[in-house]
């Protein structure tokens, strides 16, 4: 039996604050006050303890462990024995944030340089790719095998050399 999934909102779950004026902090959940709304905390991030509707939140795959409405405290000495602001920055879910942020932060004349480059890149690929492709022709890697004209020739000249009575 597998479950359906496994982020469960739940007093020491990590999410990330996807709505509002915090948007874009992790906080931790300490305790939850009813079908739509969480108490959390976000000592390290500078988030107050506060309530916040669950629909603002997105749960990470980060738990922490301490005891039910635990105090600022020993939510921060949990935080930071958990280590989850390094957790986080690892994780491929911060890093595609990061890039995006840095992508809304480009300029005009920085998005044409990464056109530029895209470019150059592509053209050299193709090219080595196809120099391979003709390579692997050559060599008989796709379909029939190929054999040099010089070599076709050779042969030809054997069997027709040995296909003839001795006089």
């Amino acid at each position: 039996n597998v479950m359906p999934f496994a982020r469960y909102v739940q007093p020491g779950r990590v999410a990330l604050v996807a709505d509002g004026p915090l948007k874009g902090k992790l906080v931790s959940i300490v305790d939850v006050i009813d079908q739509t709304r969480a108490l959390v905390d976000g000592p390290v991030t500078g988030v107050s303890r506060q309530q916040i509707r669950l629909n603002q939140l997105h749960l990470t795959k980060f738990r922490m462990k301490y005891p039910y409405t635990a105090p600022t405290r020993i939510v921060r000495k949990s935080w930071t024995d958990d280590k989850i602001v390094e957790k986080w920055t690892e994780s491929q879910w911060a890093k595609k944030l990061a890039n995006k942020e840095k992508r809304a932060q480009m300029t005009d004349f920085d998005r044409f340089k990464l056109s530029s480059a895209r470019v150059k890149r592509n053209r050299a690929r193709t090219s080595v790719f196809k120099s391979l492709k003709v390579k692997a022709a050559r060599g008989g890697k796709f379909g029939k095998k190929k054999i040099p004209k010089t070599a076709e020739k050779k042969i030809r000249t054997k069997k027709a050399t040995s296909a003839k009575p001795a006089k």
